[in-house]
């Protein structure tokens, strides 16, 4: 079954997409936790984080350079930010589509539960 995110990849629904290019995707979150909330996913589909595999190490590492210039081209790289990456019920993940959440646009709280 298709998750929501694939969906977005498609264009089978719409997201407002501040980056897109043949690796990766990343869009503003529909429900956002911070001024600043941006979903980054692979458009390989990987459901967890424990399903990343060996092949994978380039494109996660590419995912944490859009990461980077996500965040320099939001203007919050500077006062800083927070990425999060949940992993299966007990961690909170939702869409079981690999997904980094980045956080930021105001100080964020020291705790995470």
């Amino acid at each position: 079954m298709s998750t929501i995110f694939k969906k977005i990849i498609d264009k089978e629904i719409p997201a407002s997409i501040v980056y897109e290019d043949d690796k990766v995707m990343a869009f503003k979150d529909i429900n956002p936790l911070a001024p600043v909330h941006i979903l980054v996913i692979p458009k390989k589909e990987i459901a967890t984080i424990n399903d990343i595999k060996e092949e994978d190490k380039e494109l996660i590492g590419h995912i944490f350079l859009v990461i980077g210039k996500i965040v320099k081209d939001l203007g919050i790289d500077k006062e800083g930010y927070r990425v999060v990456a949940n992993c299966n019920e007990f961690g909170g993940q939702e869409v079981f589509h690999l997904h980094y959440h980045i956080l930021g646009g105001k100080k964020l709280g020291t705790t995470l539960s």
